[in-house]
């Protein structure tokens, strides 16, 4: 499994990276993730303009065995939705560049660094 250092994890599998403005986000589903998950077919997000509050709820990855819920990893309104999720397998081919699935404002950009850092996700899923 690919586990990029310059990113941020959740436990439940979510990803985040700070962009170079430092209150701006990606945020997509793990390598491990969408392997376990299986061919996605479907991404279901909230629209841009949600307010988000960690941990909440903001869509759901429909694949071909279940449906998994998408867990917000910080607090923050919705900037942008992934334009290329139209074509949901590209989540399946590129999890942690063309496959993202929010941009965010983040409301506090302090709360990233709070996560979990590469080697701490690495021993959650057993890597």
């Amino acid at each position: 499994m690919t586990i990029p250092a310059d990113l941020r994890y959740t436990k439940d599998h979510e990803w985040i990276k700070l962009l170079p403005d430092g209150s701006t986000a990606l945020v997509g589903i793990t390598d491990f993730a969408q392997h376990e998950l299986g061919d996605i077919v479907f991404v279901e997000l909230k629209a841009v303009g949600v307010s988000l509050k960690e941990h909440e709820v903001f869509g759901t990855v429909e694949a071909v065995k279940t449906v998994a819920d998408l867990f917000a990893p910080v607090a923050g309104e919705i900037l942008e939705v992934n334009p290329l999720l139209d074509n949901a397998e590209i989540v399946n081919q590129d999890a942690y560049t063309e496959g993202w699935l929010v941009k965010l404002k983040v409301s506090d950009p302090a709360s990233v660094g709070a996560l979990l850092d590469a080697a701490a996700y690495g021993k959650l899923i057993g890597e």
